[in-house]
């Protein structure tokens, strides 16, 4: 019976493992870029995300994001749904 015990623990520990692994290899701009979907916004692949210290404060992280189709700033506040701005194409940083 103490061996179904020690395999009953180490399953679910070795799924939070897996879990975690598969979290860990999204990268910034692809999360950025899912919250940015979940609001309505357009993102088709996104390429980097910069951080801009200017409008960063405590607990409200401002990015700016730039996708394939459109670049955005985002400012984050947890628990909050993020605010968007849609930066115009004049601004978008050249390559």
């Amino acid at each position: 019976m103490m061996r179904f015990t020690g395999v009953a623990f180490a399953v679910p520990f070795v799924i939070s493992l897996a879990g975690s692994t598969a979290r860990a290899e999204q990268t910034l701009p692809d999360l950025l870029a899912v919250q940015l979907r979940a609001q309505g916004y357009a993102c088709d692949k996104p390429l980097k995300a910069e951080r801009d210290d200017k409008l960063s404060k405590p607990d409200n992280e401002a990015w700016t994001l730039t996708c394939s189709n459109a670049t955005y700033r985002v400012s984050r506040v947890p628990d909050l749904a993020a605010k968007v701005e849609v930066v115009p194409h004049s601004d978008q940083p050249k390559r």
